[in-house]
């Protein structure tokens, strides 16, 4: 079943495209017409892309795997923030930082340096500093929380790229690009979609537009990290489930060892008194030949 409907994206307004005059052609597959000189995108193939690229990204998340949601132009931010803490997935919202991707480590360490300045505040060290040392240090903190407090957590590489507008984020679309992530995106009209892998067209300048694919998406991905939640108790209940008769084994065998060991004395205790009565017999069998043989001597 579909995650959207032809009717949803059309009162979105998924549909609107940009001037005739500013298209790219190789977005001529996903345009349906050119009305008022303005292209109008082919809404039964976006639902088909839509479908597809929410499968993909809802096996990522199962994976345990992070997506990184880009989108910096102004009427995309608050929604995408809001989406992407919602399935509790690393997003940015302002500038993007260059290098984020290519020069990993280097983000990382920024992200570390954010953290030790909230260690500085907790451990009493805060204290000591002077009125412009923590004048400074705050400006730094917040400027750091700004641009990258939404990827604190993201302690490796992202498994897959999510990008509002190719055009405006072309630089994120070109380091993901080197380095063999995926890159899903919202394709406009007026933008190339020979760079990314998992091309949805639809309107990536209306609001509505942007939240309803958005909301199918995370959707899909909130599915996958219910499945996994799922498969994890099951995988511990099975765990349990086999320790246990592991354990029930071990003490069926050591009651048969006990058992064992047991009926092994009881026989011997049944063996011992008929062994010295044999002994015994024994012991007097030459005194009682001795005893015959003297009177048949007298």
């Amino acid at each position: 079943m579909s995650r959207t409907t032809f009717d949803q994206l059309l009162q979105a307004g998924c549909h609107f495209g940009h001037l005739k005059r500013k298209w790219n052609p190789a977005m001529a597959p996903y345009i349906f017409m050119e009305r008022n000189g303005i292209h109008i995108i082919d809404l039964n193939k976006t639902v088909v892309k839509l479908d597809e690229a929410a499968e993909i990204l809802k096996g990522i998340a199962k994976g345990g795997k992070k997506i990184l949601f880009v989108a910096t132009k102004k009427q995309a931010k608050d929604i995408v923030a809001e989406k992407a803490q919602s399935v509790n997935m690393p997003y940015v919202v302002e500038r993007w930082p260059g290098g984020m991707l290519t020069n990993f480590p280097t983000i990382r360490k920024a992200v570390k340096k954010m953290s030790n300045i909230d260690k500085l505040m907790s451990d009493g060290t805060y204290s000591n500093l002077s009125k412009r040392e923590i004048l400074q240090i705050n400006r730094q903190r917040a400027k750091l929380e700004k641009n990258l407090g939404s990827i604190s957590d993201l302690t490796r590489l992202p498994a897959a790229l999510f990008v509002i507008d190719v055009m405006k984020e072309y630089i994120a679309v070109k380091e993901a690009n080197r380095l063999g992530i995926p890159v899903f995106a919202m394709v406009d009209t007026n933008s190339n979609p020979r760079d990314i892998d998992y091309v949805i067209p639809a309107n990536d300048d209306a609001k509505d537009s942007i939240e309803v694919v958005l909301n199918a998406i995370c959707g899909a991905i909130a599915e996958g990290l219910e499945e996994r939640k799922v498969e994890k108790a099951d995988e511990k209940a099975s765990d349990e489930q086999a320790d246990e008769a592991s354990e029930g084994r071990h003490r069926s065998r050591r009651a048969r060892k006990d058992e064992n060991v047991t009926d092994a004395n009881d026989t011997q205790a049944k063996a011992q008194p008929v062994a010295e009565a044999e002994a015994e017999a024994e012991a007097t069998a030459p005194e009682a030949a001795a005893e015959e043989e003297a009177p048949a001597a007298e």
